[in-house]
């Protein structure tokens, strides 16, 4: 039962497979309490039709075998996400797409509810089995965005790193959506991305943000 003084946590949900989309879509609405599940679906379905507001944090299902080695993409809603993986490979795929958290696909309800909760304030949730590719390394990753990066982009990055959306970071920063669109759109080219996600993971790795 909702504490009445509780914020409730909206969240999307996103899995390929219906039968576990299923599975935790009754997980998150019979043991959620505070949990309010703004939209399920597959990637595409969640994509094209958008929840009317902005979620708090995204449940992405990774899937058994997702796309059968290839590279992974998070979906962008936002908000940050929690991605459930069936491997270590696929976590460390899942995280370079951008995931803020990652939990074994088998992970019982009480422990999922909490790392929603945890996601959902900013904070990095991983399965101890999983928690040593939060600090993995990564070859590829640039090392001159902290030089380039501008004091305003900076301001903006720590935005993103936080699930901002446009309209946020402009509310936020006293700015336009259009202006907050533009330096949004500079951090990305100046970190050699090309979605927030992965901007918010590279920046992390490059020591710029904290998540």
């Amino acid at each position: 039962m909702l504490d009445s003084d509780a914020t409730p946590v909206r969240v999307v949900l996103i899995a390929e497979d219906p039968l576990a989309r299923g599975a935790l879509s009754r997980a998150l609405v019979e043991q959620g309490g505070d949990i309010v599940v703004l939209l399920s679906g597959t990637l595409a379905e969640v994509e094209s039709s958008r929840p009317e507001s902005t979620p708090d944090v995204v449940l992405w299902d990774v899937g058994l075998h997702p796309a059968d080695g290839a590279r992974l993409d998070a979906p962008e809603l936002g908000a940050p996400v929690l991605a459930l993986v069936p491997d270590e490979p696929s976590g460390e795929g899942a995280l370079s797409a951008g995931a803020r958290g990652l939990l074994f696909r088998d992970v019982a309800p009480a422990p999922l509810l909490a790392a929603l909760r945890a996601v959902a304030r900013g904070l990095s949730v991983f399965d101890p089995a999983l928690s040593s590719l939060r600090a993995a390394p990564r070859a590829s990753s640039p090392t001159s965005g902290q030089e380039t990066l501008t004091p305003r982009e900076r301001e903006v990055l720590a935005l993103l790193a936080e699930g901002l959306s446009n309209k946020a970071i402009a509310d936020r920063l006293s700015i336009s959506e259009h202006t907050a669109k533009f330096h949004v759109n500079a951090v990305l080219a100046k970190l050699g991305v090309q979605r927030r996600t992965e901007a918010v993971v590279r920046a992390a790795r490059m020591g710029l943000v904290t998540l």
